[in-house]
């Protein structure tokens, strides 16, 4: 009988395919697991739990797909923009802009429902307002609410599942308060127009193109001012860009120039304005005049997406192209150069970029792969190698959509079709690219929550935030809720731990009753109350009762974190470990900043390891634990060994090794 103690020291590799179970043999086996679930593969080797996401607020219109698109001005000034159904609403500083006008409240009955009085207030039925300011009856402030029941001076309020709000016991209502809609204005594109959607930015002005629209502008010039306009488009030569069947499909800037590409007419064509002067798309051929570019090959392959780095790279349904000039200088009528590089062909999903790389989905929605420059970009080339190809299992069903979240770990995460949440740690500077999957809590239909949107935007804090649209079934209703994911730097204590999903956070005096919680209303969720783990609370009428008075708090759904190994390799007397009678008997796992978790070979036999000791309070919080807990198991032989480390509380754990001791029966 064998004993050994293997060292699992590093998971960069992430959730690996079962395909690579046998494969024993390689490097990425033992730093590779078989389950990666709401946690994130940290480029130093750990896996950490991933923060929760934060309530941020309900789309215009729940029963519509909704699309984020980030606005960023520069990185202290940002926004996400959410595109409904011939609509568009601004969110700045995690709420939602609210219109310039405050409409004057002046009385409202106690009745069922109540009627607020509010002179030639201009709302109509259906619209969405913030009512605040209220003296007397103060339980309506600080609270979104839909309008119902509009005469031209007064109005009353249903909450946004739709049931009107009873004032009959409410207190009495004295002076004061207003009512301010939410930020909304028309916009030209429909539902099933928004996943073709594409767009580039350039300071307060976006364009944004779409093959059935003509060329449109978003200006902004104030928080709650923005403004759609067809782009005019000065242009002599043919193919034109003004006119149906040929509006661009594409659009990115590249060397002070706007580019568009493939119009339905046509696919395999580029359109460079003059250079610095975005409308002029007036050929010529002086270096700085416009030019029309149309790309040769055996098929005609529609171009998908355009990427602009130091070359242009030209991503079509038949290949990868790179657009360059053909003296290494600017690209002029005279110089440009395109030559293909790849032949894998894009999906018609917007790429991202990672320093020089270009990341793009493959034609078929499965695979993401590498563009990157492989040599001197006349003499080399470009590669494309498969980012899927030990985790080829993550990405089934499609992804839908992606965004890059620069830091804290560079994480490119995706929307998978059936509305999973993927994350792919990606320095390939360190060799890491590790997949990881993320289910949002709660439940749509008797299944789990679905994410259809995302976005991300920078900060000058230290962590970009990632957005997104989450649609759930609650209390009976369909709802889609913009969420925030939580920084995953929350401090040096548990206080401020944000471990729920669409949660909301309180800190203040001391309270036994949180408010607030009227989007959750009859769901039954975790709560972190001062640091430490509470029962599962209930909400009813938009609240929960505490067991005891907390200053701080976290409540939200819970989900569980998890991580297992694949089949443990850890050698025998006569060669390999594998099909044979194994046991673990004992564990050294070594945390990072950690409070709770269970440990034991799958999710049917597991332990919890205790963080408390009798040294601390009881009435305080466990401090977060950096260090080696030892467990004991008490399975016997198996031939399917492996670790399984769960987190359930709405806590914080990071596993960086582990250490198992075991002995192999040699048959």
């Amino acid at each position: 009988m064998a004993r050994s103690a293997p060292a699992f020291s590093s998971f960069t590799a992430g959730e690996i395919s079962p395909r690579l179970e046998g494969r024993t043999n390689i490097e990425k086996y033992t730093e590779g697991l078989s389950d990666l679930t709401n946690m994130v593969v940290m480029p130093h080797g750990g896996v950490t739990r991933r923060p929760g996401t934060e309530f941020l607020g309900q789309v215009s219109d729940d029963s519509v797909k909704s699309r984020l698109i980030p606005f960023q001005f520069k990185t202290s000034d940002t926004y996400i923009l959410e595109f409904g159904d011939d609509t568009m609403r601004v969110y700045r500083n995690d709420e939602a802009v609210l219109a310039s006008t405050d409409k004057n409240i002046t009385a409202i009955t106690q009745a069922d429902p109540g009627v607020l009085t509010s002179n030639a207030h201009g709302f109509s039925n259906g619209d969405e307002v913030f009512v605040d300011s209220i003296v007397g009856m103060t339980e309506l402030n600080g609270r979104n609410y839909k309008v119902a029941n509009v005469t031209t001076n007064t109005f009353s309020l249903q909450d946004l599942f739709g049931n009107d709000i009873d004032t009959t016991n409410f207190t009495a209502y004295t002076s004061g308060g207003t009512a301010t809609a939410i930020y909304e204005i028309a916009s030209p594109y429909g539902e099933d127009d928004l996943p073709d959607l594409r767009f580039a930015q350039s300071a307060d002005t976006m364009y944004l193109v779409h093959p059935s629209y003509a060329v449109r502008t978003l200006t902004r010039t104030d928080h709650n001012a923005w403004t759609f306009a067809t782009f005019t488009i000065n242009e002599n030569d043919t193919p034109t860009l003004t006119s149906s069947n040929n509006y661009p499909s594409v659009v990115s800037f590249f060397e002070q120039r706007l580019v568009f590409g493939a119009t339905n007419n046509n696919p395999q064509t580029l359109w460079f304005s003059k250079n610095g002067d975005y409308d002029n798309f007036h050929t010529g051929s002086a270096d700085d005049d416009a030019l029309i570019y149309t790309i040769a090959s055996n098929q005609v392959n529609a171009i998908r997406f355009l990427s602009a780095t130091r070359v242009l790279t030209v991503g079509t349904s038949g290949g990868e192209y790179v657009l360059t000039s053909t003296n290494d200088g600017p690209v002029t009528p005279t110089t440009t150069l395109i030559r293909k590089y790849s032949n894998y062909g894009t999906a018609k999903i917007e790429p991202v970029q990672v320093a020089d790389v270009t990341l793009f989905v493959q034609r078929g929605s499965r695979k993401i792969r590498e563009f990157k420059f492989v040599g001197d970009v006349n003499t080399g080339g470009y590669s494309a190698p498969d980012m899927t190809i030990l985790a080829e299992h993550v990405t089934e069903g499609g992804i839908t959509e992606m965004s890059y979240q620069q830091e804290p770990d560079s994480v490119v995460w995706c929307v998978r079709d059936d509305g999973t949440l993927l994350g792919m740690t990606y320095r390939r500077e360190e060799q890491v690219v590790a997949w990881h999957k993320h289910v949002i809590g709660g439940e749509f239909d008797s299944g789990q929550a679905v994410v259809e949107s995302i976005a991300t935007l920078p900060t000058d804090t230290g962590e970009d935030s990632l957005y997104m649209i989450v649609k759930r079934t609650i209390n009976g209703d369909t709802k889609r809720y913009i969420e925030k994911l939580k920084p995953f730097d929350f401090g040096d204590d548990t206080t401020s731990a944000f471990f729920v999903d669409s949660g909301l956070s309180y800190s203040g005096s001391a309270t036994t009753t949180l408010s607030g919680l009227y989007h959750l209303e009859g769901e039954t969720l975790q709560v972190l109350g001062n640091g430490a783990s509470h029962p599962d609370e209930t909400v009813s009428s938009g609240g929960i009762t505490l067991d005891y008075s907390a200053t701080s708090a976290a409540v939200g759904y819970g989900f569980d974190s998890t991580m297992q190994t694949l089949r443990i390799e850890s050698g025998s007397v006569d060669g390999t470990s594998q099909g044979k009678p194994k046991r673990i008997h004992a564990i050294t796992v070594r945390f990072f900043e950690t409070v709770g978790a269970e440990v034991g070979n799958d999710a049917g036999e597991i332990d919890r390891i205790f963080f408390r000791d009798s040294s601390m309070n009881m009435d305080e919080a466990v401090p977060m634990f950096t260090g080696d807990k030892d467990i004991e198991f008490d399975g016997g032989f198996d031939d399917d060994d492996r670790v399984y480390i769960k987190q359930g509380q709405p806590l914080p754990m990071t596993v960086l090794a582990f250490y198992p001791r075991m002995n192999t029966f040699d048959k």
